[in-house]
């Protein structure tokens, strides 16, 4: 119900941001299985949520979660902290979808069938509320992508803008206004469908 009441009141019920302990990653370098443990139930849903922003297909932003866990287990002993885990993490999930995105442009040059795109398997039928995956559905039909990322960093993961700014390296300004005018035209679009 959370994007949902970010669409209808512009501003989603304040949730606390992500608070991931940088004290984790030289845990998770010593093969501490408790805070890995730990990280994934920090920041699993925020991973999935910005890796399916960006790819719009379920199965493939799973993947890239997984692989965004592993990577993350394997060169947890590089983490220099710097007071941002989660930017490190989601540029980590960023690196691995756009591997994706560049995997899946040669499979596409290598075939030569022409099939008509399948449509995106966005993984929306695992929400449970209904009215977010409505919106969520508008917000991936009607939104650009960045726009799209930006209000399901915020919305989904309850990060606040300045993190999303800087994440996604966007002027504060740019994050707003993306997020404001992504905000009113679901809202548009969710009027004209009552």
């Amino acid at each position: 119900m959370l994007i949902f009441e970010a669409v209808v009141y512009e501003t989603p019920v304040q949730q606390a941001g992500i608070q991931l302990d940088e004290s984790l990653f030289p845990r998770i370098a010593a093969d501490d299985k408790a805070a890995f443990c730990e990280l994934y139930e920090t920041c699993s849903s925020a991973v999935f949520a910005y890796a399916l922003s960006i790819l719009r297909n379920r199965t493939d932003a799973e993947d890239a979660m997984q692989d965004t866990f592993l990577k993350i287990r394997s060169a947890a002993h590089l983490y220099q902290p710097q007071g941002k885990p989660m930017a490190w993490v989601f540029t980590i999930t960023k690196n691995i979808c756009l591997m994706m995105f560049r995997s899946r442009a040669r499979f596409v040059q290598m075939t030569e069938e022409t099939r008509e795109p399948a449509e995106p398997d966005l993984g929306l039928d695992r929400i449970e509320d209904a009215l977010d995956r409505i919106t969520l559905e508008k917000a991936f039909a009607v939104l650009s992508e960045d726009t799209c990322q930006i209000i399901m960093l915020h919305a989904v993961s309850g990060m606040k803008h300045r993190e999303i700014a800087s994440l996604l390296r966007m002027p504060i300004s740019t994050v707003l206004s993306k997020y404001h005018r992504g905000i009113k035209r679901l809202q548009l679009e969710l009027e004209e469908m009552q």
